[in-house]
């Protein structure tokens, strides 16, 4: 719905449109908000269309090989949001990086934190569980939490920008890390 000051884009006449920063931001919050929502609609209007490049997509989920195409990225995941009864993501250390005032193309970087349902029969590793399994005899398992660092790079096409790359690592933590109190004998 507009008003009768709404240039009917949801701004006033006269105001600054978003920053590309603020507008890539919010693409990559639209990315993660569809895994978390599970929906595949929305996951396929992040990333960029088969016309506009998305036969160039490429994806290299944590531990997985690269997957390339719009079609073998998307269906990897559907298959994720079909067996993941529960996703929650928090991003931290998120920048937000436009090439320059014109540019089509923005890298963003961030750490995942990752908390997700294990399916009701997984054995809970009790160093790792956070509830759910014993809460609810019937409900989800376990839920377990796990750390990602991703890069993804956007491209702008007809003024909105689509997911060209996603590139997510774990973040493999020893027993010897540092801060560790027993680490320093």
């Amino acid at each position: 719905m507009t008003d009768s000051h709404d240039d009917g884009k949801g701004r006033r006449p006269g105001a600054r449109s978003p920053s590309a920063d603020e507008a890539v931001a919010a693409a990559n919050a639209r990315f993660y908000d569809a895994i978390e929502h599970g929906d595949m609609d929305a996951m396929a209007r992040v990333w960029l269309p088969e016309d506009d490049g998305g036969e160039s997509v490429s994806c290299v989920h944590a531990g997985w090989p690269v997957l390339r195409g719009r079609a073998e990225v998307l269906r990897s995941f559907a298959l994720i949001m079909a067996n993941t009864e529960y996703i929650q993501f928090f991003l931290t250390d998120v920048e937000v990086s436009v090439a320059g005032a014109d540019a089509d193309t923005a890298v963003v970087t961030c750490t995942e934190n990752i908390l997700t349902g294990a399916p009701a029969d997984a054995e809970p590793d009790p160093e790792e569980d956070l509830g759910g399994a014993d809460d609810d005899p019937g409900g989800p398992g376990p839920l377990i939490g796990g750390l990602v660092v991703a890069t993804n790079v956007f491209h702008r096409v007809a003024g909105e920008w689509r997911l060209w790359a996603h590139h997510g690592s774990p973040v493999l933590l020893g027993e010897d890390e540092p801060g560790d109190d027993d680490a320093a004998a």
